[in-house]
């Protein structure tokens, strides 16, 4: 079976060196430093979504106090989607020139700011341009939280061998997962019994916080951290008689990682596939909350809500981790395949959310439907772009495939949110359907794709 074009795999498999297939053994003393290096990240990463998706949280509750529509509260949605999709792919080339520290630091920082100013927005309780003044400062937020995935897929470019990223995107992705909890969880916790503005001063301390740590403990490669650096082998090797092509630890040109991300065949079907995750994974996440209060009587802060956002933790953690190992230890570290699978369990969990009459199995399935959701996403945007971009470009790559999934997300905005106010629960779920379906698509004809510096 032919998977992509022949010329295309020409470029794909033989355009690099070839690097080597086994992971190293890394010393006691490396892999501790390691972790002191990706676990703070993970935690920062996590904090970052609590200050993303309070949005999602609060959304119901700032569009009723405010006689907002949906369609309405769609323009904050999308005004911030569409600024993270132009601010990872512009910072990309940023983060791998200037290193993923001073970008995870930013991010933390800007962030937390922002989340402080709107929380004092609805403390003072102005309510002039309000539509206006929240779509502003939610796409200044989603600028800030832009470096949070360049940053992390930079810095473990560097400190983990491919061999060795299946299974930390599933421990990163179980990490990251815990974001969600927070956002959710206790946001929705807070909305329950505090102000308004609460949801939003939480997370801005807690940003604060990781800055602070990630200050003290972060470090870009393993050379900064007292310990030597290593062939990770993934497509960083050096291109015979490629000008362009570094062959030293300096920083890179913008002319190259752009050259390489945007020349790569299999990057750019893995950024159709991505456009199609951001739009079942927005859409999902962006609505759940007035699905289940509107539909299914269950409110934020309530048991069954908790079992749903406490669920989409459990199973993004369980999603990154099956993928993960799945990938590395039956696929041959390839990506696509489990992908390809997951796409497919999407399609069949989001039916059944919309089928459903039950309150109870309606909260469980938001939470399976984010297992095979998140699965796909760190398996493509944290993993894969390590892989075909290699160190080097790995920020970059990660921000092609993020920002083209946050285009496809703006639409669940405005567009979802308009067909919602027009045609009300029963269309949501059909309408993520198709999307999972392009995306397994892809996959199928992406199954044999590897990175090019790995042996095979």
């Amino acid at each position: 079976m032919v998977y992509i074009g022949a010329a295309e795999m020409t470029t794909v498999h033989q355009a690099f060196l070839p690097g080597s297939m086994a992971a190293p053994a890394h010393s006691i003393s490396f892999r501790r430093r390691r972790f002191l290096n990706w676990f703070p990240l993970g935690l920062t990463y996590a904090t970052l979504y609590m200050g993303r998706y309070n949005f999602n949280v609060a959304k119901g509750a700032i569009g009723e106090s405010f006689h907002f529509s949906k369609a309405e509260m769609g323009v904050i949605a999308t005004a911030g989607f569409w600024t993270y999709a132009i601010s990872v792919i512009v910072n990309g080339p940023l983060a791998d020139r200037f290193g993923g520290r001073r970008a995870i630091l930013a991010g933390a920082l800007g962030a937390s700011a922002v989340n402080l100013v709107i929380g004092a927005v609805f403390l003072s309780g102005a309510t002039a341009g309000l539509l206006f003044s929240l779509s502003v400062l939610y796409a200044l937020n989603m600028y800030f939280q832009s470096f949070g995935a360049l940053s992390v897929v930079k810095i473990n470019a560097s400190w983990f061998h491919h061999r060795e990223r299946g299974v930390l995107g599933g421990i990163f992705g179980s990490m990251i997962s815990l974001g969600y909890a927070l956002a959710y969880g206790i946001g929705g916790f807070i909305l329950e019994r505090m102000p308004l503005w609460a949801v939003y001063v939480v997370p801005s301390a807690a940003l604060l916080a990781m800055f602070a740590v990630d200050s003290l403990l972060v470090q870009n490669r393993p050379s900064e951290a007292g310990h030597a650096n290593f062939a990770t082998g993934d497509e960083a090797g050096e291109r015979d008689g490629d000008p362009l092509e570094p062959t030293d630890e300096a920083p890179v040109s913008f002319a190259y990682v752009l050259r390489r991300v945007l020349s790569h065949p299999v990057i750019r079907l893995l950024a159709i596939a991505e456009f199609c995750t951001g739009l079942v994974r927005q859409g999902l996440l962006l609505y759940f909350p007035e699905f289940l209060r509107e539909v299914h009587g269950v409110k934020p802060g309530t048991g069954l809500f908790q079992v749903a956002s406490v669920g989409i933790t459990v199973g993004g953690i369980a999603g990154a981790l099956v993928c993960g190992f799945v990938s590395d230890y039956f696929f041959s570290s390839r990506r696509t395949p489990v992908a390809f699978i997951f796409y497919l369990g999407q399609i069949a969990s989001v039916l059944v959310l919309g089928w459903t009459t039950s309150p109870e199995v309606a909260s469980f399935m938001v939470a399976f439907s984010c297992m095979w959701i998140f699965g796909v996403h760190g398996m493509l945007s944290g993993t894969a772009s390590m892989d075909f971009g290699g160190r080097r470009a790995a920020a970059t790559a990660a921000g092609l495939l993020d920002g083209v999934q946050y285009i496809g997300a703006g639409l669940t905005g405005i567009g979802l949110g308009w067909l919602l106010d027009r045609y009300h629960w029963g269309i949501w779920t059909y309408s993520l359907v198709p999307f999972s379906a392009v995306g397994a698509l892809l996959m199928w004809k992406l199954w044999d794709a590897r990175p090019a510096g790995t042996a095979h």
